[in-house]
């Protein structure tokens, strides 16, 4: 089962639940301030039987409409609204070696990339407030002062206050990387503008994922209806584990309740790849369904 939110003409935010094997969207109630927030709690104090109070819950509750009529009219939102997103970076061999690209001048294996890649604390860096993020079927903002922006597909972990793992969903750390490339200390330049973040369509309550699960991450882009550029990764292959990003995020640092931590990315375009207003951004994972958001100047 999934946990939604979407909104409906004359009603605010409500929260939908999409049962196994189905994708219709059931109705649960207006999403409240917490969102999702009190299932996803429910499900991983009670495990079993809370996944069968949510199970009756949706039985009960009437099917408003399929998650793609939902996202077709506009109604389907961000999954949740999180106080903030943290994102980690170069946790894929691939991500450094990208990284060490973007660094022009510096020799390979001595960038600041190569040396996190290898260091005891990873790289973790603030990517945006709730004003920032965007749902499915919202604008991925690219920035005017930009030439060579990609998206950042990565699986996102919902945090509780005390930084245990409620669920999943997918992400997008849209990346303007010729700022970023051109200095690190240009890093929250990069990273941090107006839509500079997606998240959805989905949470997976961390209980049903099972422990120890990967998750197998699709991108496409899409120009002008003809596929651009594809590429996939999986979890599996991460430097770090989940629960290392996490202690570190929560050193000396508050983790409010709902936060979402992107895990970095495995999936990179070729470095003559940028994307245009108009591109059609889809990113897959077989549990969490897919994110599609149309790439805008902000």
């Amino acid at each position: 089962m999934h946990l939604v939110r979407f909104s409906l003409p004359g009603r605010g935010p409500a929260l939908g639940v999409v049962p196994t094997k189905s994708q219709v969207v059931h109705d649960l109630g207006d999403a409240g301030p917490g969102g999702p927030l009190p299932w996803l709690r429910r499900l991983a104090r009670e495990g079993a039987e809370g996944e069968q109070a949510l199970g009756l819950a949706a039985a009960g509750a009437p099917g408003v409409a399929t998650l793609a009529e939902l996202e077709a009219s506009a109604a389907l939102l961000c999954p949740l609204e999180p106080p903030e997103v943290w994102a980690a970076g170069v946790t894929y061999l691939r991500s450094r070696q990208a990284r060490d690209r973007e660094s022009q001048g510096e020799e390979s294996g001595s960038t600041p990339y190569d040396r996190v890649y290898e260091a005891e604390r990873p790289e973790l860096f603030f990517k945006a407030t709730g004003a920032r993020v965007v749902g499915p079927g919202g604008p991925a903002g690219l920035r005017g002062d930009s030439r060579w922006q990609v998206p950042e597909p990565e699986l996102g972990l919902v945090l509780d206050q005390d930084g245990s793992i409620l669920g999943y969903t997918l992400g997008d750390d849209l990346s303007a990387r010729d700022i970023e490339g051109e200095n690190v200390l240009y890093l929250p330049q990069a990273k941090i503008y107006r839509a500079s973040c997606a998240l959805g369509p989905a949470i997976l309550p961390a209980t049903l994922a099972g422990k120890g699960a990967h998750f197998a991450i699709t991108c496409a882009v899409r120009r002008r209806g003809l596929l651009l550029w594809s590429g996939q990764a999986s979890t599996a292959s991460m430097r770090r584990s989940f629960g290392e990003l996490v202690a570190h995020l929560g050193r000396h640092n508050w983790i409010p309740a709902g936060t979402v931590l992107l895990t970095g990315t495995g999936v990179v375009p070729p470095d003559d790849f940028s994307l245009e207003p108009g591109d059609e951004i889809l990113i897959t994972c077989p549990m969490l369904g897919t994110l599609r958001n149309v790439a805008a100047s902000v």
